[in-house]
Order: structure tokens, then C-alpha cells, then sequence
């Protein structure tokens, strides 16, 4: 009885630091899902508004409106199918530019994310490009270009002209793909008397930190790759302390947050010198130089470059990985556990693309592993049964030495081997299920290829928490309840499939242990609230074919509930 009251003690114990541990633990490791996209109201399902859409949360960089700003100089228009924005001529900058096939919310009304905008706008983030002053006199940053153009689009690529006081002339060719590329090749004429120095750049300079924080499971900010390997050590707060210079052969750098990425990449068979700063008012930039060139007079020269800005889609940073840009797909912070995170995104992926709804596809994914693993919970089920059933002798070991724990244990141990039983052996399935887990909690929470996908009903978003909660019924109470409590429908379906799954555990446990797992599908159920829909789904899925899998098992090892009861 004594033995009975200390297990259960410890049990309690275990299961609070579980329950009010677990907050600390998550914003650490494991951060929540992307904010709910939809509330309840009024019984009714009503889109929540994008907070980084609202102007009065800029900084001090916000002096005008965008589109005062916008009208301000001349321009070259963006237009792709998949973005829309305009070329700055004054100053030769890339600086408004908005993704079409992605929206702040899923309201249809929703306006477009909006990547890039231009200085003395919220949020300013653009990209330039030009020539080191090292005697060249290269165009200032206020000058304005000369457009052959009006448009730049796919196949149809603009030139920007420009002089200066000594006889040398500037060209900026930029052309844009059908995705996120654009290909510059900046040309200078030396048709002045003197030989110059010649080192093309580009940089991309942004007001404020990323609003998606940088965790320990995903990194944004600084990023980059260089001398072979992709470097995520910098964050917002080391550039603010001291720049970060590196050279390279082949790379790239920029910034990225949790979807999108901008990125420059300079000619990958040349040597460049990369570096990341910080400057006045929370701007940061990301800059590279070549080396640069002697130009004789009559002579030209043309230096190369690329420039991402878009969606880290996984199979278009493939595509340009493939096309010579080094590990852009890196961009993506698969982790130290990417050879099988990327498996399963490859493969969810592939399942999304038959069946046309990622919930399908995630129970698709579920039923195959649980297939897989089918084998391995045969072999479990029979190790259980085994063990329920040497039971009575090991109770009466228990009682024989209970004065003397250390010949006990040595008992225990060689009744499980005269037996041939493996107490570990049911943890086998669950063990072989956390890299599945975790692999999936990752690809919703990285893949932009997740966001915003629905289910059914009112769950329109996945990778989301559930918005619809009985705390408030359902909404029709008007009130926002707390974080804490407010567990959502999906959440308590995923306790009440614990329940059920425990409640038909063949595991032989005392009745402190009985008592403490009877409350853990409800402690569980208040850890897992926070967490996308995506994963509930897959864990309810797994519990619903574990909870039929032992019903199977049970019908071919009647003795286990025989062995139960008695």
C-alpha cells in the first residue's frame, strides 16, 4: 500500500510538471501553430484579419503612404503569373513587389502578400544593384534610369540606361522567369580616355525583424550559403552587434522568414565577398561585391547575377538548385533531421496531389504507416501478452524479496529470460512513431505548401490550431477564452481516442499507475491544443487504427482478456 501511495505521488508529480511544464518546454522547442486564421462568433466561422496588414504597426520607417510613394518616380512594371509590382527608376531598385497566388488570409477579399516596398514606405524592403565607387564615379543612388521598356516580363526582358561625367555608360538588363528569378547583367562601356576599376554589387535592405521569430526548430533572418554549407548562425540581434562578412566561391545570401525568401545570387563561378549589416532605424541589409576589373578604354564588361524573391515552394527551389543556384533549397531549415522530414513532405506532398485535400492526404499518410508498422505491433501485442501472463509470478517474487530489492530485481530479470519476454518491447511502436510525428509537425510548420489548406467544416487551415471551441459554445457566448482552456473540438476528440486507446492497453499496471494513466488522455489533450490541426489528425487516425488493431489482436489472443479479468 505504501509502494501504492509513493507511485502515485510520483505519477501526480510527473503529470503536473507534464501539464504546466509543458508551455515552457513548447515555446522552446516546439512553437505553436501559425495563428488561427478563422474565429467563431456567434456560432458563425468569420476570417481574423492579418495584424501585419495593419499600418498603425509600423515603425518609424512608415513616413508615407505606399502608394504616394509608389507615384512618386517613374517606374518599369512587374508582371508575372506569379507577381505583380514595378522596377524603381530612380535608383535602378527593385521595390514593390506582391506574390499573386498567396493572400494575407483566406478571405476572398484578401489582399495579396506584399514582399517587397519601397524607402519611405511601411515595411520598406528592396533590392539594388549597381557599381563599388572605387574611381569608376558609377550612377548615384538618386539618378534616374533610362527604361527601354514600360514592362518586364517572362520573355520580355527591360534595359536600364545610364552616364556619367567621364565617358563611361551603365546598363542594367534584368529579365524575370515564370517564378521567383530574376537574371540581371550589369554592363559597363569604358568609352572615357582612362582605364577604371569595375566590381559589380547587389543588396537587399529591409526595415524591421522578421514577424515570424526564429526558433529552435526554424530559423529566420539572416541566411545564406557559403563555402559549401548553409549558414543559419546569424540572426537579427548578431548584426545589430557587429556586421558578418564571409567570401565564397558559388552561394548565395538574403533574408528569409517562415514562407519567403528573397536572395541574392551572384555568378556562381565567381569569387564574392558577402556580408550582412545593420543601420538606423531597425534596417538591416544583406550586400556582395566581386572582385573587381580593370577596363580599358573602348572595352566593356558584364557581370552577372540572380535575384529570388517569392514563396519557398519546394519543388521551384528544386528547380533552380537544379539550374546552378547552390542549395537554394537550404532556404527551408529542414534540420539536423531533414533525411526524413523531406521523405515525408515528399511523400504528403505526393498523396495531396491524388486526392486533392491535405487532411485526406494526412490520413492517407497515417494509414500507410500504420501499415508499415503493423508487423512490428503483432510482435508488440504477443511480448504484451506474455508479459500479462507471467503476471502472478512476478508478483510473487515481488513479495518473496520485497525486503531485498537488489535479489528482486535479479529475479524479475531471470524470470524474463527464462520466459523470453521484453518489457521495452510494447514501447517499440510508439518509439518508432515520434520521428513520424515530429517529421510531420515540421513539414506544417516550414512548407508553405501547408498554409492555409483546409479540411472540412470549419477547419481552414491545418496547420493552424482548431478555432472552434465548447468553452464559449462554440462561439455563441461573447467571450474569447483563455489560451489555456480554450481546447478546441479536434483537441478533445484526440483525449477521447487516448481514452479508449489506453482503456484497451494490455500493459499490466498497479492501481496508482491505473489512476495516474486515466488522467493522462485529458492532460494530453491540454498539451496537444496548440499544435496544428494537421498533427491532431494524424494522431487521432493512429489512436482510431491502434484502438482497431488491439480489438483485431484481442480476437486472436483471447487469453489476454481472460488473463485480465482473472
Amino acid at each position: 500500500m505504501k509502494d501504492d501511495r509513493q507511485n502515485f505521488v510520483l505519477f501526480a508529480v510527473i503529470a503536473a510538471l507534464i501539464l504546466f511544464g509543458w508551455p515552457l518546454i513548447q515555446g522552446r522547442f516546439f512553437p505553436t501553430a501559425n495563428p488561427p486564421v478563422t474565429k467563431i462568433e456567434g456560432g458563425k466561422t468569420k476570417v481574423v484579419a492579418n495584424p501585419a496588414a495593419d499600418p498603425t504597426a509600423d515603425g518609424p520607417t512608415a513616413i508615407r503612404d505606399r502608394t504616394v510613394v509608389l507615384a512618386s518616380s517613374p517606374r518599369v512594371t512587374i508582371d508575372t503569373p506569379r507577381l505583380h509590382g514595378s522596377i524603381n527608376l530612380k535608383g535602378a531598385r527593385i521595390d514593390d513587389l506582391v506574390l499573386k497566388t498567396y493572400k494575407e488570409t483566406i478571405a476572398r477579399d484578401s489582399p495579396p502578400i506584399r514582399l517587397l516596398s519601397p524607402a519611405g514606405a511601411p515595411e520598406a524592403y528592396f533590392a539594388g544593384f549597381g557599381w563599388r565607387d572605387d574611381g569608376l564615379k558609377p550612377p548615384a543612388p538618386d539618378t534616374v534610369w533610362t527604361a527601354s521598356s514600360t514592362l518586364l516580363a517572362p520573355g520580355h526582358p527591360v534595359n536600364l540606361d545610364a552616364a556619367n561625367a567621364t565617358g563611361q555608360r551603365f546598363r542594367i538588363t534584368m529579365a524575370v522567369d515564370d517564378g521567383y528569378v530574376f537574371t540581371v547583367q550589369q554592363t559597363v562601356l569604358n568609352a572615357g580616355k582612362a582605364p577604371v576599376p569595375v566590381a559589380a554589387y547587389g543588396l537587399v535592405n529591409r526595415i524591421g525583424v522578421s514577424k515570424d521569430p526564429a526558433t529552435w526548430t526554424m530559423h529566420t533572418g539572416p541566411v545564406s550559403v557559403h563555402g559549401g554549407g548553409a549558414d543559419y548562425s546569424q540572426k537579427f540581434k548578431d548584426i545589430d552587434a557587429a556586421p558578418e562578412k564571409f567570401a565564397s566561391t558559388g552561394g548565395w545570401l538574403g533574408f528569409t522568414d517562415k514562407y519567403w525568401l528573397t536572395a541574392l545570387v551572384p555568378d556562381q563561378a565567381a569569387a564574392f565577398d558577402g556580408e550582412f549589416r545593420a543601420g538606423a532605424n531597425q534596417a538591416y541589409q544583406a550586400d556582395y561585391s566581386v572582385q573587381p576589373k580593370v577596363l580599358s578604354p573602348g572595352q566593356s564588361v558584364t557581370q552577372s547575377s540572380r535575384f529570388f524573391a517569392g514563396a519557398k515552394e519546394v519543388r521551384l527551389l528544386q528547380r533552380y538548385q537544379d539550374e546552378g543556384i547552390e542549395k537554394l533549397d537550404k532556404s527551408i531549415d529542414w534540420g539536423w533531421f531533414e533525411i526524413v522530414v523531406r521523405p515525408i513532405f515528399t511523400y504528403l506532398d505526393w498523396l495531396f496531389r491524388i486526392a486533392g485535400n491535405f487532411g485526406v492526404a494526412i490520413i492517407l499518410l497515417t494509414l500507410t504507416i500504420r501499415g508499415l508498422m503493423f508487423p512490428i505491433a503483432q510482435r508488440q501485442f504477443a511480448s504484451m501478452a506474455k508479459m500479462r501472463a507471467i503476471q502472478p509470478k512476478m508478483k510473487a517474487l515481488q513479495e518473496r524479496y520485497k525486503d531485498d530489492k537488489v535479489r528482486q530485481q535479479q529475479e524479475v530479470m531471470a524470470l524474463y529470460k527464462a520466459e523470453k519476454a521484453n518489457p521495452l518491447a510494447g514501447c517499440l511502436p510508439t518509439l518508432l512513431q515520434i520521428p513520424i510525428f515530429y517529421a510531420l509537425y515540421k513539414t506544417l510548420m516550414l512548407t508553405i505548401e501547408m498554409r492555409h489548406q483546409p479540411f472540412f467544416g470549419w477547419i481552414r487551415d491545418l496547420s493552424a490550431p482548431d478555432p472552434l471551441t465548447p468553452v464559449n459554445l462554440f462561439g455563441l457566448l461573447p467571450f474569447v477564452p483563455p489560451h489555456m482552456i480554450a481546447i478546441g473540438v479536434i483537441p478533445i476528440l484526440y483525449g477521447i481516442s487516448m481514452y479508449f486507446q489506453f482503456k484497451l492497453n494490455p500493459q499490466a499496471m498497479d492501481d496508482a499507475q491505473k489512476q495516474v494513466f486515466a488522467l493522462m488522455p485529458w492532460i494530453l489533450m491540454f498539451v496537444m491544443s496548440s499544435f496544428a490541426v494537421g498533427l491532431l489528425i494524424y494522431w487521432i487516425t493512429s489512436n482510431c487504427l491502434t484502438i482497431l488493431q488491439q480489438q483485431l489482436l484481442y480476437s486472436r489472443h483471447p487469453a489476454l482478456k481472460q488473463a485480465a479479468a482473472k
